[in-house]
């Protein structure tokens, strides 16, 4: 039976290593797409990998800022077995953050939103779905204020939250509220949280279909979007190095402890882990 893996912001980093292990090890007959929002960038990246797949990889274009291509995409595929919801918009320690917020969340957040709500259903028996987030989503690393917002919540809840928040990004409230001033660490933890939320109303259905619907760190990463936040890379691992494991976690049997979890390494990230943090940033 052919299957048909999805993966977003694939053009380059994660997304383009993720893209490149899938069509490694996925069957001749499977199909595996790399979505991007630069058509001229998705054919050239799509070209690339082509020159060592097994399986057949196709280039589609992508804007995961817009909910409604995202639900279009989903509608036309009718059904995708696999889905990484890997895309990120550049942010930066030399701008304001405020500045840089709106495109941010919107990548990071709207599109996690809008995956979960357009993909999620069409995931076949056996589909798997992964968000691409990181170490820092867990609720621990937040202002104990702020953890009602995302802890036992619904997916609107979360979404709700995540608005609320960049409104009081725009209006100077953030930090009286108890927002720190990285985006990266609340948009982190509202991922990790959409997930949880989408992943818990579905449980019983989807383990018992085999479904897998989770989040994942790939741990620190030599990539355009880390170089500017990190400045020790000595431990770092490359993008293939990193997209390995997220793909055995996709192609190995469901393990049901990592279901609407963060996973890193094959090993679950607990909830509540990590303390306040906050860096100084523009």
């Amino acid at each position: 039976m052919t299957r048909t893996a999805l993966v977003t912001g694939a053009n380059q980093g994660i997304g383009y290593a993720l893209i490149e292990e899938l069509a490694a090890r996925l069957a001749p007959s499977d199909r595996v797409l790399l979505t991007g929002r630069d058509a001229d960038r998705v054919a050239a990246a799509a070209d690339r990998a082509r020159a060592r797949a097994t399986s057949q990889v196709e280039g589609r274009v992508l804007d995961v800022s817009d909910p409604e291509a995202i639900a279009s995409l989903a509608g036309e595929l009718g059904h995708t077995d696999i889905v990484i919801s890997n895309a990120i918009a550049p942010l930066v320690p030399d701008r304001p953050q405020a500045e840089q917020a709106d495109e941010f969340l919107a990548v990071s957040n709207g599109a996690t939103h809008a995956v979960l709500r357009s993909f999620a259903p069409t995931l076949p028996p056996g589909g798997r779905l992964l968000i691409v987030a990181s170490g820092l989503g867990t609720l621990g690393y937040l202002d104990p204020r702020l953890h009602p917002l995302f802890d036992e919540v619904t997916l609107a809840e979360v979404e709700t939250a995540v608005d609320d928040w960049r409104r009081s990004i725009h209006d100077g409230t953030a930090r009286e509220k108890g927002w720190p001033a990285w985006l990266n660490v609340p948009s982190k933890v509202a991922q990790v949280a959409a997930v949880r939320a989408a992943a818990t109303r579905r449980r019983a259905e989807d383990l018992a279909n085999g479904r897998l619907i989770a989040a994942v760190c790939p741990g620190l990463v030599d990539t355009r979007a880390s170089r500017p936040w990190f400045d020790d890379f000595s431990r770092a691992k490359t993008p293939a190095e990193s997209a390995k494991p997220i793909v055995d976690l996709v192609l190995n049997p469901l393990d049901p402890a990592m279901y609407g979890e963060l996973v890193q390494f094959g090993k679950v990230l607990p909830w509540r882990n990590g303390e306040p943090m906050d860096r100084e940033v523009s």
